[in-house]
């Protein structure tokens, strides 16, 4: 099992779905600084992808500064990868372009998503700052 969230996408390359899952984990703290990587045949096996490319993957995320390689450890979270607010923003791009093309496809305004967002940020909020209010205001994870 990996330690962190991803599932595959038919149609999209299999290697820039799990550098963007695992950059995101880092990213978002489900991953801190330290926290072993699984190893380019775990990663394989798991994700059911071609060894060259999980070996592809892990040779860019330590490129990136992601992760670094300890000898006698194995392949562990950089302790330099916190997030800056440019990453986090980043990471953000691609589902804000979705929702922008979903709502120009359904006909809205600017403001209507804005507005939508923003009862959607307040109400999330409110269930983050108490979780046993109700579990169903959680969203389904993007894929």
């Amino acid at each position: 099992m990996l330690p962190f969230p991803i599932s595959l996408v038919p149609g999209e390359s299999p290697y820039r779905q799990v550098v963007y899952a695992a950059t995101k984990a880092v990213v978002s703290g489900v991953l801190p600084a330290g926290s072993p990587f699984p190893s380019v045949r775990e990663l394989s096996q798991a994700l059911k992808i071609n060894p060259n490319t999980a070996h592809k993957v892990v040779a860019e995320l330590v490129r990136n500064g992601v992760l670094e390689v300890l000898p006698g450890v194995g392949t562990v979270v950089a302790v330099g990868a916190e997030s800056s607010a440019a990453d986090k923003r980043t990471l953000l791009a691609k589902p804000v372009e979705q929702l922008v093309v979903e709502a120009m496809r359904l006909g809205l305004q600017e403001q209507d998503v804005v507005q939508a967002l923003a009862s959607r940020w307040r109400e999330l909020s409110r269930v983050s700052q108490n979780p046993a209010a109700h579990s169903a205001a959680l969203p389904e994870p993007l894929k």
